[in-house]
């Protein structure tokens, strides 16, 4: 007997049966509540379900081993699931692009997720997670429009290939003032946001944080779109994340 839906993939509309097809997720957190345990959980829905679906992982953030150690508490084998070749690792800890060669750097970036993107849709769902925007901002000393510009040439591979596209972005890092800041540019091109937020009423033992879950919707009725947005809490524990409403707990 499958578990029951956690009321994150209720919001996602996650299950078996629905991956996310042809769709760009963004995940916001922030320094006090870090959004890493959602970016795990996809990780590893992704690599638990059917045996056809390959991801395709972009780690800016940390070496494989770190991955691997963080997954293994969660039930999931990253190293059996890359021998198997489901999960297509790629190494970017020391990527720096030249002043001179950001554009250069990114397109040879581009081009490595294409070919593995292309060579592994046949009959298989391709999921591209990159951990994260904001380290892939740094790597491009600072370019947002470099960075942009690459974000939109992934996003062409989610309706070419019926791929999904799921990324995190450190949004506190960020002016709120500048109108054509990172976060907001992502934002406008995700079709999902998932923010990982404090209380407003402070730090709570049983409580680490509030999640919002903006789900922007797919075609609904005679093309017009159905959005939806789902608010509750978390606890991370060691070997799951417990989710919950507001009020459900004393």
């Amino acid at each position: 007997m499958d578990p029951p839906a956690s009321l994150l993939d209720e919001a996602l509309n996650l299950s078996e049966n629905s991956n996310l097809e042809r769709r760009v997720v963004l995940i916001e957190d922030c320094v006090e509540t870090s959004g890493a345990f959602v970016l795990h959980h996809l990780l590893k829905h992704f690599l638990s379900s059917s045996s056809d679906s390959v991801v395709i992982f972009i780690a800016f953030a940390q070496p494989f081993f770190q991955y691997d150690r963080l997954l293994r508490r969660l039930g999931c084998n990253l190293v059996v699931q890359r021998e198997n070749k489901r999960l297509i690792f790629f190494d970017m800890l020391m990527l720096e692009c030249p002043d001179d060669g950001v554009e250069s750097g990114l397109t040879a970036l581009y081009g490595n997720i294409y070919k593995a993107v292309e060579v592994n849709s046949v009959n298989k769902n391709v999921t591209i997670m990159i951990d994260d925007v904001s380290l892939l901002e740094v790597a491009a000393n600072g370019s947002t429009k470099d960075v942009l510009n690459f974000m939109h040439y992934c996003h062409t591979l989610t309706n070419q290939f019926d791929c999904t596209i799921i990324t995190v972005l450190h949004e506190d890092i960020y002016s709120s003032e500048d109108v054509f800041s990172l976060p907001l540019q992502m934002e406008y091109l995700a079709d999902i946001t998932i923010k990982t937020e404090p209380l407003l009423t402070g730090l709570a033992a049983d409580v680490h944080g509030q999640l919002t879950v903006l789900n922007k919707g797919t075609t609904h009725g005679l093309g017009s779109l159905k959005s939806k947005i789902r608010n509750f809490r978390y606890k991370v524990m060691e070997n799951s994340v417990d989710y919950f409403l507001p009020g459900s707990r004393s």
